[in-house]
């Protein structure tokens, strides 16, 4: 409901601050835009799990709407606008790149709640929420440490942002603690979804000797590489089933269903607010898809434990001693990261050998 400018007496301020923020007969409006296809298999099909999770909920109560494949830039702004200028009241910006817009955007329409995922600008519309995907690598790369059998692992990136730095940081971290000879070999695929830049950054690992690969991007097409050299691979954003129990022995599965169905309800209820969260495993944001019988028994038990000791807040990822790529200190044994420094995340750990991009 718009917020009202005049108010005849104190009696008429309270009644309307009783009044929840969506009181309106007709269903609530969502938008979402996504920056890949909902059939990319990895991100945005997870997103829109979630929005038809928020139908299923709300029932006719809501109404959602999506646009897919919207580039980052001018693009995401004029998708946003759409999507204001149709009437939706909540609007999801599903993908980093689409910050700039959703804050030019909400400025433009105050009366409308924006979501924006993995981003760090908020204002009194527009709040943010992220994932904390480096647990879910830490989990993997101890697998990853464990399996390969030329001590080589291979990284493929998207954008070199805090959110993916973080990532093959942890996935190095944790494979160097299982195996001390691991080397991470890293290919920059510069998009979100590419299948044909995937598959070619995949082929350039494995003829750099990788036989177990990762990935910071959407489609499918780096485990269909992996699954055609006889290598391992894990399933990335959403679980990529169709590839087990090999190639993907186990996966990272963003589950945004609780938190979509939340921040609706709290339209609805006139509750919400603009917040910046940040889940992770133990709230159950971050899922490690099952451990095929593709991996060692033991090597399963060890993952599992890590992930549980995750969840339990037991164990941080980035604990101290750890050093810069440059040899100097970071962190001091048994000290921890803050938040602060993984959201501003812009160097390697000390034995990845790759540059990081300028």
């Amino acid at each position: 409901m718009k917020r009202r400018t005049i108010l005849a007496s104190a009696a008429a301020l309270a009644l309307a601050a009783a009044m929840p923020a969506f009181a309106q007969d007709e269903p609530l409006k969502v938008g979402f835009i996504y920056v890949g296809p909902v059939g990319d298999g990895g991100w945005t099909y997870q997103h829109d799990l979630a929005r038809q999770a928020v139908e299923k909920e709300y029932g006719d109560r809501v109404q959602t709407t999506f646009i897919e494949s919207v580039p980052e830039g001018a693009d995401a702004e004029r998708a946003l606008t759409q999507l204001a200028l149709a009437g939706n009241k909540l609007i999801f910006a599903t993908s980093f790149g689409f910050m700039d817009a959703t804050i030019n955007v909400a400025k433009k329409f105050p009366d409308v709640k924006f979501e924006h995922a993995t981003g760090y600008k908020r204002a009194e519309n527009v709040s943010t929420y992220d994932a904390r995907f480096y647990e879910g690598r830490a989990v993997l790369g101890t697998i990853a440490g464990r399996m390969t059998k030329t001590n080589k692992i291979g990284f493929i990136g998207s954008f070199p942002i805090p959110e993916v730095v973080q990532g093959m940081n942890s996935t190095f971290i944790h494979a160097r603690k299982v195996n001390p000879d691991v080397e991470m070999k890293i290919v920059w695929a510069y998009t979100w979804f590419d299948p044909a830049k995937e598959s070619d950054a995949a082929a350039a690992l494995i003829a750099e000797g990788a036989d177990v690969i990762l990935q910071h991007t959407d489609s499918t097409a780096p485990l269909a590489k992996a699954q055609e050299a006889g290598i391992i691979g894990f399933g990335q954003a959403s679980d990529m089933a169709n590839f087990k129990p090999t190639p993907r022995v186990s996966s990272i599965v963003d589950n945004w269903v609780p938190y979509y169905i939340q921040r609706v309800g709290q339209v609805l209820d006139g509750t919400w607010q603009s917040q910046g969260v940040w889940l992770g495993i133990g709230e159950g944001e971050v899922e490690i898809g099952e451990i095929t019988d593709a991996v060692p028994a033991e090597v399963k038990a060890e993952a599992e434990a890590l992930q549980a000791r995750i969840a339990s807040k037991e164990y941080h990822p980035f604990t101290g001693p750890l050093k810069k790529q440059d040899g100097s200190d970071w962190l001091a044994e048994g000290q921890t990261a803050t938040d602060e420094e993984l959201a501003s995340m812009n160097f390697f750990v000390e034995g990845i050998t790759a540059e990081m991009p300028k």
